[in-house]
């Protein structure tokens, strides 16, 4: 892949975790409240069933379990240690420690991927890190044990699903929007009995929440994974995973703008200790495809 369609290839990408950063703007002001499992659900598991309409593609052989374990990391036992999380501690804590997320993909990468590890990847981790703690932590923040273990199973479910997409790939013949289909209904499928568990429905839907509901599946769920799933197929594993810390950035910078939220000289540091990290792992040159050859196409 030539060094501009690499550089397409990360911009296209990074829409999906910016796109993932309005989650909180859209979660305060447009639904019912305390209703986070319920929001994860309804993201995941409508746009999920949309594109399995739309393709009628279902997994066939090795694919039935594989879809199964990359829907659940990626999707169901994501979101549910991510709104765990976000219970338990404030969500600048909750935001650091899901950054630890590229040192496990730097990890996993070089054990399933034969990825190296290079000085510029730890120096790009520390930056990752501290530039998130700057942009999110605030001096009151709060420990609890409960979502400190949350937050790094989120991390970790998180990190698998990316280095395992990339080392299945896609099986042959199988599109784009059915490889995301597929893991977006097993995630929806398993966060439902646990939403209907957890929590109960809202009395009344206003159209503000309609609309925001709306938004997290059509834009947050169905489009943003489809970019996602397309650039992991394209990008180093690491690459993609440094794009990830987007998320927090456009969070901040959304709470800036709409929510009058305090933007002061750390958050800019850690805004550019950020943009650094994600900049120091993009790939610059041509890249070859990791994929095993049982592996499928990546386009």
């Amino acid at each position: 892949m030539s060094g501009r369609r690499v550089a397409t290839a990360s911009a296209l990408t990074a829409l999906a975790p910016t796109v993932w950063g309005s989650t909180y703007l859209v979660t305060t002001e447009f639904l019912p409240p305390d209703r986070p499992l319920l929001a994860a659900t309804l993201r995941a598991l409508p746009a999920g069933l949309i594109l399995l309409m739309f393709t009628r593609v279902l997994p066939t052989g090795t694919w039935w379990w594989r879809a199964a374990v990359l829907g659940v990391l990626n999707i169901g036992a994501f979101f549910y240690f991510l709104f765990v999380a976000a219970y338990h501690l404030p969500g600048g804590v909750a935001a650091l420690v899901g950054s630890i997320q590229p040192v496990i993909v730097l990890l996993l990468g070089a054990m399933l991927l034969g990825d190296r590890i290079l000085p510029a990847h730890i120096l790009a981790c520390v930056l990752g890190a501290g530039g998130v703690a700057l942009l999110v932590l605030r001096p009151q923040a709060a420990l609890d044990g409960v979502g400190v273990a949350a937050g790094l199973l989120g991390a970790l479910c998180m990190a698998s699903g990316i280095v395992l997409t990339k080392r299945w790939g896609r099986p042959e013949g199988v599109s784009l929007l059915t490889f995301t289909g597929w893991q977006l209904t097993v995630g929806g499928v398993v966060l439902l009995p646990i939403t209907l568990l957890s929590e109960p429905l809202p009395d009344q839907l206003t159209w503000g929440n309609i609309a925001g509901y709306g938004y997290l599946c059509l834009i947050g769920a169905l489009i943003a994974y489809v970019l996602w799933f397309r650039g992991l197929s394209r990008l180093p594993a690491l690459a993609a995973s440094f794009l990830s810390l987007i998320s927090p950035l456009c969070a901040t910078v959304l709470g800036y703008v709409f929510l009058g939220q305090s933007l002061g000289p750390f958050q800019l540091v850690g805004a550019g200790a950020v943009i650094a990290a994600v900049i120091l792992t993009q790939p610059r040159r041509r890249a070859e495809a990791r994929a095993p050859a049982a592996s499928v196409r990546t386009s």
